[in-house]
C-alpha cells in the first residue's frame, strides 16, 4: 500500500460514514496574521470550530497540506519533515469521543489490517484546569484497548491547542509498536527511543482558551483529528524512514547517483527541502527577506548548499524539480499546473545565492589578508559568524577556503553565536505571529467585512481586473492585495476610499446564502482561489454592492463598520499591489 492508496482509503471510509469531502486549504492561510504556514487541518476550520455553520455540514473529512518551521535545522535525520500531509476528520458539534474512537480505531485495524496489538493510546491525565479524562480510556476500553496499553500523561503530551489562544482541549494519541526492543522497564509511548510511534491525534475540542490564559467551554464540542501521511506509510511498509518510501525514494536514487559525496544526511536535506519549496511556491510563496519568503529562501538555499557539499552541480537542479513534479504530481497537481513558476523561483533564488557567495568570498579573502598582515594564522569564530549573518556565507565554505590559503579557522564559539542567533529569529517570529489562530473578534470580523467592500471599489476605479490575490487580517487593520500592473494614484486612492464609506454610511444589510460552487457563479459572485472549495459554497452579499463566496464570518450591516481610511498603498509583487487600511470608529 502506498502514500495515495492510504489517502484514498481514509477519505473514503469517512465519506462512507456521512463526512463531506473538503479540499486542502493552501499552505499559506488566508485572513491569517497568527501564524507563517498552514501547520494543522483546522486552520482553515476556525470559524466553524468556533460555530459558524460550515457548508459542507457537521461532519467533514480531508487531507491537508502542513509546514512547521521549527524543526528545519533537524532535517537530514531519519525522521523530521518540514512539509508533510495530514489526513483528517472532523466534527463541528456532532458525534463527540465515544464515535470518534470507533472510527479511528475501525479504520486503522480493518481498512489498513494493523493488528491490535500493535497500538496503544494516552489521554490527558487532568490538572486545575480540566479533569482526568477516565471517559476516553474507558471508551478505548470497549474497544478492545487493553488497560495495559492505555496511559496517562500531562498538558505536554495530551493536550492540543495551535497558538497561545483559541479552541483546544485533551486529546488521546495513538501509537504504533515498531517492534523494537523496550530501552528499559518503564519504556512507554512518552518515551523517544523509537519503539512507539505516534501516528494518530484526536482532539476533543471543548474548551476556549483566552488571552488571559482563561478556559471556558465551548457552545458546541467539536472533534478534530489528524493522522500523519508519511509516517503511517513508512510503519505499514515496514521502513526505518520517509525516505525509504515511495514519496522520497526515487529522489534519494538520483541524488546518489549524482553525488560525489556518499552522505545521506545531505541528500535527505536536498531533497526533503527541495519538496517543501515546490510545495510553497505552488501555493503563491516567493522568496524574501521577510516572513514566509524567508523561510522559503532559507530552505532553498539550504538545499543548495547541501547540493554544493556533495559535489552535485546545480546545473541539475532543473532535472532535480521535474523529477519531483513526476513524482508526486498525482498526489499534488498543482505541481504539474505551476511547473514553470516553480523552476523560474528556484533558479532566479540560485543565482542570487550564487551571487550571495561570490560577494561573501571575496570580504572572506579580504579578511584573510588582515590576518595574513599581521602574521595571524587563525580566523576568529566571531568573523565566522559575521561572514554567515551578513553575506550568508556558510561555516564549512569559509573553513574549506580558509584552509586552501593556509590558515585555521576557530569554530569554539561559532555554535554559541549560531544558536543565540536562532533563538533570536524563533523570538522574532513568535512575538509577531503569537496571537491564536485566526482570533474572531467584533473587530476581525469588521476588517473581513471590509475587505469585500474594498474589492469591489477597486473594480469599480481600476477595473474588472483588480482582482484579490491575498489578504491579512488582524485587530488594528486589513491588508489587501491584487492585480494591478503600476502603482494606483491618489486620486484613485481618495475615489475607492469614498465609495467604500459610501455603502458603509447606506448601512446596507449582508446576507448569507448556501449553494453550489456553479449556482455560485452563475449568480455573479466573485469567487477567489477556485480549488479550495468544496460542493457548497457561501455566499456573502452586501447590499446590492458586493457578492462573494467567503468562509465568514463578517457583519449583520455595514453601518457599524466606521470609517474606512486607506494607510499605505505599495508593490507587493510583479504585476500585485497591496493597500493597507483601518477602521476607525465614529465618535
Amino acid at each position: 500500500m502506498n502514500a495515495i492508496e492510504i489517502r484514498n482509503k481514509f477519505l473514503n471510509y469517512f465519506r462512507n460514514h456521512g463526512h463531506s469531502i473538503i479540499p486542502s486549504a493552501p499552505l499559506i492561510p488566508e485572513n491569517d496574521p497568527s501564524v507563517l504556514f498552514t501547520t494543522a487541518g483546522m486552520h482553515p476550520l476556525v470559524p466553524y470550530l468556533l460555530g459558524e455553520a460550515h457548508p459542507q455540514g457537521t461532519r467533514l473529512a480531508d487531507y491537508q497540506k502542513c509546514l512547521r518551521t521549527v524543526d528545519i535545522d533537524e532535517v537530514g535525520d531519519n525522521r523530521h519533515l518540514t512539509f508533510f500531509e495530514m489526513l483528517g476528520n472532523w466534527s463541528l458539534g456532532d458525534y463527540f469521543k465515544k464515535t470518534s474512537i470507533k472510527y479511528s480505531m475501525e479504520f486503522l485495524t480493518k481498512e489498513l489490517n494493523i493488528p491490535l496489538e500493535k497500538l496503544s493510546v494516552t489521554c490527558f491525565k487532568g490538572d486545575e484546569d480540566a479533569p482526568r479524562d477516565e471517559e476516553t480510556a474507558r471508551i478505548w476500553k470497549e474497544n478492545g484497548m487493553p488497560e495495559e496499553r492505555i496511559y496517562f500523561f500531562g498538558k505536554d503530551d495530551n493536550w492540543w491547542i495551535a497558538g497561545e489562544t483559541g479552541p483546544c482541549g485533551p486529546d488521546t494519541e495513538i501509537f504504533y509498536d515498531t517492534g523494537k526492543k523496550p530501552c528499559s522497564e518503564h519504556c512507554d509511548p512518552s518515551c523517544g527511543c523509537g519503539k512507539y510511534v505516534e501516528i494518530w491525534n484526536n482532539v476533543f475540542m471543548e474548551y476556549f482558551k483566552d488571552a488571559n490564559g482563561v478556559y471556558t467551554k465551548l457552545k458546541q464540542r467539536n472533534v478534530d483529528t489528524g493522522l500523519g501521511l508519511e509516517r503511517i506509510n513508512m510503519l505499514l511498509q515496514g521502513k526505518e524512514t520517509p525516505f525509504d518510501t515511495e514519496i522520497f525514494a526515487p529522489m534519494m536514487d538520483k541524488l546518489k547517483e549524482l553525488a560525489k559525496d556518499e552522505n545521506i544526511s545531505s541528500r535527505r536535506i536536498i531533497a526533503e527541502h527541495l519538496r517543501s519549496s515546490m510545495m510553497i511556491i505552488a501555493d503563491g510563496g516567493k522568496p524574501s527577506n521577510i516572513d514566509r519568503g524567508y523561510i522559503l529562501r532559507r530552505l532553498i538555499r539550504r538545499m543548495i548548499r547541501h547540493l554544493n557539499k556533495i559535489g552535485i552541480g546545480l546545473d541539475k537542479l532543473e532535472e532535480l524539480i521535474n523529477l519531483n513534479i513526476n513524482l508526486l504530481g498525482e498526489m499534488y497537481p498543482e505541481l504539474v499546473k505551476n511547473q514553470e513558476t516553480i523552476i523560474k523561483t528556484i533558479l532566479e533564488e540560485k543565482d542570487k545565492f550564487m551571487k550571495t557567495l561570490e560577494n561573501g568570498e571575496k570580504e572572506l579573502l579580504k579578511e584573510l589578508n588582515k590576518l595574513k598582515e599581521r602574521n595571524g594564522h587563525i580566523l576568529s569564530a566571531e568573523e565566522v559568524f559575521r561572514l554567515y549573518e551578513t553575506y550568508g556565507f556558510p561555516q564549512e565554505v569559509t573553513k574549506e577556503i580558509a584552509e586552501e590559503n593556509g590558515f585555521e579557522i576557530d569554530l569554539s564559539t561559532f555554535d554559541k553565536l549560531f544558536k543565540e542567533h536562532q533563538e533570536k529569529s524563533r523570538l522574532g517570529s513568535e512575538q509577531k505571529f503569537k496571537g491564536g489562530l485566526a482570533e474572531q473578534n467584533e473587530q476581525t470580523i469588521a476588517y473581513h467585512t471590509a475587505t469585500h467592500l474594498l474589492h469591489k471599489a477597486l473594480q469599480i476605479v481600476l477595473g474588472e481586473h483588480a482582482t484579490q490575490k491575498g489578504s491579512n487580517i488582524t485587530t488594528e487593520r486589513l491588508r489587501f492585495d491584487f492585480a494591478h500592473p503600476q502603482k494606483v494614484t491618489r486620486e484613485e486612492l481618495d475615489e475607492v476610499e469614498r465609495i467604500v464609506n459610501e455603502q458603509i454610511g447606506k448601512d446596507l444589510k449582508v446576507t448569507c446564502e448556501e449553494m453550489t460552487f456553479d449556482e455560485a457563479k452563475e449568480s455573479g459572485a466573485i469567487g477567489l482561489f477556485e480549488n479550495k472549495y468544496g460542493d457548497k459554497v457561501k455566499v456573502y452579499t452586501i447590499g446590492d454592492f458586493s457578492k462573494e463566496i467567503c468562509g465568514g464570518p463578517h457583519v449583520e450591516h455595514t453601518g457599524i463598520l466606521g470609517t474606512f481610511k486607506i494607510k499605505k498603498e505599495e508593490a507587493s509583487s510583479a504585476g500585485v499591489r497591496r493597500i493597507k487600511a483601518v477602521l476607525l470608529k465614529n465618535s
